[in-house]
């Protein structure tokens, strides 16, 4: 039987089994989230302080030694990182915005009601993001090359004359790496907004065709606005995939011609395991790309006027 308590100054009882056992579920609840703050801190922050640690060195192993700020001021010396953060913010420029304008159009185009096929349609565009990463890097490696299916295609409509060197030309290689990101990424984004798109009440859009507003100006004054928590969402996501991208580059170009299509990420394997290794040097060079996440979030938080 539980005990009860009571107190002549108190206008109530106190249930002692009842808070003991509250302060049990609480315990159990704090040792789930214990568990996983351990796991967090072991392999997410752990490793992020002994990068920065370890971007104050240089060399690598028992050949470590301090170097102070040498490794930052050295990153605005060496051409081969500027090329690669050239290239990277190329791709950010370009890729992103292109990304979410053309999910964002999927997303409305399959969310209509009196479309047939939704469901195929819509799993043929997220397929690829559950794909292999290497073996669909290799896959447009093979469709871009010299006498791929896309040269083939070009040829067959009489738009080019002679197949194309789309992974030897520095401007090709960059546009066939765009291709390939935007290709592999834009369902992933396009379910966001389909399920976003699910969410908005019906009736403000009955309400708009009453006031005899049109398609396009449903979309911008509905739909747009009651999807900017996501595109948000999306825009930040796609930014910190973009800055970190390497497989596509890795087995598509391997970031050539030269260092055309080099990204940080491919800079930073190359600094650990291609050139001497300097793992003080690319821990550096690591940081660059937290820097650059924070920077443009923040930025983009800005610009979409959240004031959280």
């Amino acid at each position: 039987m539980s005990k009860v308590v009571k107190r002549t100054n108190l206008p109530y009882t106190i249930n002692l089994k009842s808070s003991g056992s509250w302060l049990k579920k609480n315990y159990i609840g704090w040792l789930f989230i214990l568990i996983a703050a351990a796991g967090i801190c072991l392999f997410y922050f752990y490793p992020m302080v002994q990068a920065l640690l370890l971007s104050f060195q240089s060399g690598m192993g028992a050949n470590l030694e301090y170097v102070g700020l040498d490794n930052y001021v050295r990153l605005f010396k060496d051409p081969t990182f500027i090329a690669a953060l050239r290239n990277t913010f190329l791709y950010l420029l370009i890729q992103v915005p292109l990304m979410i304008i053309l999910a964002l159009f999927l997303s409305v185009l399959l969310n209509n009601a009196t479309l047939k096929f939704k469901g195929f349609f819509r799993t043929a565009i997220f397929l690829p993001c559950v794909t292999s990463l290497v073996a669909y890097a290799v896959l447009f490696k093979y469709l871009f090359g010299e006498n791929g299916l896309i040269n083939q295609f070009l040829l067959n409509l009489s738009i080019i004359s002679q197949p194309l060197n789309w992974l030897s030309d520095p401007l090709l290689a960059k546009i066939a790496i765009i291709i390939a990101i935007t290709w592999r990424w834009t369902g992933y984004n396009m379910i966001f907004y389909l399920s976003a798109l699910q969410n908005i009440d019906k009736s403000m859009y009955e309400a708009a065709e009453i006031d005899g507003a049109s398609s396009l100006q449903k979309f911008f004054y509905i739909t747009v606005p009651m999807l900017k928590p996501i595109i948000l969402f999306t825009s930040i996501i796609s930014t910190i995939g973009t800055l970190q991208i390497f497989d596509e580059i890795m087995n598509i170009t391997n970031g050539g011609p030269g260092n055309a299509t080099l990204s940080i990420s491919m800079y930073i394997y190359n600094l650990s395991f291609e050139y001497s290794p300097d793992f003080g040097y690319a821990a550096t060079v690591s940081y660059v790309i937290v820097i650059l996440v924070v920077l443009l979030s923040l930025i983009q938080f800005k610009v979409a006027g959240d004031k959280k």
